[in-house]
């Protein structure tokens, strides 16, 4: 055999094994392709006609992405809680739909994954629970509830399961036939983060749902295009991230992952929706917490119900507080603090003033938002009221410490100042000469508000101390 054709006979046989490593179905069809057209004698007629049945299979060979695979690397779900604000976006227009929580905890080689929608009034959820194996992803188990139905389903030869319409309140057993190889919609999302993701990866996936209304129980999922992209966290600033491209093929949806080059972590998907909407369900980053003193809890609910100390005070505006105009100021020494307004007292603490310390760096930055408090925070704050007339407030069962005391009230104040109410012209017999300008007085009344904020230590149990609250 002459040693082009030597080498093209090579060259298919390559062929046949890439075909095969792709689809062994390809790699079948191509070789019964191949046996037919065998008897022609010049190989460049037979090099031509396999190059154009092969062409449209080249075409769509992509890598297979199913549990157990190369592809998936489950080492980076790790065991968290992350949080998603859903809007719905046309355009400009970005609405507020709702919540949803992705939660992700391990059982022995089991992974039990929880997923809930929380719309934005509250009035409504849908809950859903896959348990898979923790190495493969494959399925073993799936609940979920929603407001018109409950749904049970076991993995195995078959699925078998049980389906409650809570409109009919009717049973529905299930026992269907199980695809050869799928993802569980619900893990989808989260199985997009496990991909070797790089620039030009490309990959199918086929995803299983259960719907009542159809017997359609898996749809085709094809990574069309992945590339670099630059996220911008409102918290945590910019990240080097994957923008991943994904069509449904059965309806011709898309979706768009930004995933995290690092951690994997999923930072931004997208839905289209039609007509120009998009579904965008942006992290909320609920383990971004850039303080690094911890907030003690059962410490400080300890500290502020436990003791023998007491605080009395008095709150009140001093009298300079408020506006100053033509350099009078106001005229009553004392702005009392109005009978009902709210005083509260929490533990001072290495994270308090931590916080405050990075709250108002971040402040002075502009460039993302203040840190919010630790939610247990408010569990450990006390608060009081004042109960007279002249701003008094009390505190009891205070251990021994150091405590912030704050009040915010509005008051009414007043200032005096004088105007001109006109002039007095002098004469003589030769003409003009002089004036004086005439004055009158009032009193001017206004709206202010005081903000007040006092550091306070009791030195032993059994103390009293009492202190003046003022701005």
């Amino acid at each position: 055999m002459p040693i082009l054709l030597k080498q093209n006979r090579m060259i298919i046989d390559s062929i046949w094994k890439a075909l095969f490593t792709c689809s062994p179905i390809f790699g079948i069809v191509f070789a019964a392709i191949d046996d037919t057209i065998g008897f022609l004698t010049h190989m460049n007629i037979r090099t031509l006609i396999l190059a154009i049945f092969l062409f449209p299979f080249i075409a769509i060979c992509q890598k297979i992405i199913a549990p157990g695979g190369s592809e998936i690397n489950t080492s980076f779900l790790k065991p968290q809680k992350s949080l998603y604000t859903v809007y719905y976006v046309k355009d400009t227009s970005w609405t507020k739909k709702g919540t949803m929580t992705y939660d992700i905890t391990y059982d022995a080689n089991q992974l039990i994954y929880n997923y809930k929608y929380t719309d934005k009034s509250n009035e409504w959820s849908v809950s859903r629970t896959s348990i898979a194996d923790a190495k493969t992803l494959k399925s073993i188990s799936y609940q979920s509830e929603s407001s018109n139905s409950k749904l049970n389903l076991e993995f195995g030869n078959t699925i078998k399961g049980n389906y409650y319409s809570k409109k009919t309140k009717k049973n529905k057993i299930l026992n269907l036939k199980t695809p050869s190889s799928f993802i569980d919609f619900n893990l989808a999302d989260n199985m997009m983060t496990t991909l070797p993701l790089t620039v030009g990866y490309k990959g199918t996936f086929s995803q299983f749902y259960y719907d009542d209304n159809t017997d359609t129980l898996v749809s085709n999922y094809r990574i069309k295009e992945v590339k670099s992209y630059a996220y911008r966290s409102p918290k945590t600033g910019n990240h080097d991230t994957w923008l991943a491209s994904v069509l449904e093929e059965s309806t011709g949806a898309i979706y768009n992952f930004v995933i995290d080059k690092k951690d994997h972590r999923l930072w931004q998907r997208e839905m289209s929706l039609g007509n120009g909407m998009w579904e965008i369900c942006i992290n909320e980053e609920l383990d971004y917490q850039p303080i690094k003193n911890q907030f003690n809890k059962e410490q400080s609910i300890k500290q502020i119900s436990t003791g023998n100390s007491v605080i009395t005070g008095t709150a009140y505006a001093k009298d300079n507080t408020g506006k100053k105009l033509g350099g009078l100021v106001n005229t009553a020494k004392k702005q009392f603090a109005p009978k009902g307004t709210e005083i509260t007292l929490f533990p001072n603490s290495a994270y308090y003033e931590e916080w405050v310390g990075v709250n108002k760096k971040i402040k002075k930055q502009g460039k993302i938002p203040e840190v919010p408090l630790d939610v247990n925070f408010g569990t450990a704050i006390k608060k009081t009221k004042v109960y007279d007339d002249e701003g008094h407030f009390e505190f009891a069962d205070l251990l021994p410490g150091t405590y912030v005391i704050m009040a915010s009230f509005d008051f009414t104040n007043s200032y005096n100042y004088s105007y001109v109410t006109g002039y007095t012209n002098y004469y003589n017999y030769w003409g003009y000469t002089g004036s004086n300008t005439n004055y009158g007085s009032a009193k001017q009344h206004y709206r202010d508000q005081a903000n007040v904020e006092k550091l306070v230590t009791i030195d032993s149990d059994g103390d009293k101390k009492d202190i003046n609250l003022r701005d």
